[in-house]
């Protein structure tokens, strides 16, 4: 059965990003919070999971330098590269 979580851009400022999820899976999430965090421009990274039912969960990311956005979009190449079958 495919994974059909859906990611959407909450918000973005000059430093950080809060990108949401509907439908999560934690199968892609917890690699992708590990990539995140062994990058040492990513300053911080939070996954917000509140009441699953009432509001979708958060991914929060703060970097030291770079474009948020990019640095995301990086770690999850990675962790679909990693995940590939070929």
């Amino acid at each position: 059965m495919p994974i059909t979580m859906q990611t959407y851009l909450i918000e973005k400022t000059k430093t950080s990003i809060k990108v949401g999820f509907k439908d999560p899976s934690q199968t892609l999430i917890t690699p992708l919070i590990k990539t995140l965090n062994e990058d040492p421009d990513v300053k911080l990274v939070r996954y917000i999971d509140q009441h699953p039912e009432l509001v979708d969960r958060v991914l929060y990311v703060e970097v030291e330098k770079g474009d948020p956005t990019k640095i995301v979009a990086k770690a999850a190449e990675s962790v679909s590269k990693y995940y590939s079958v070929n």
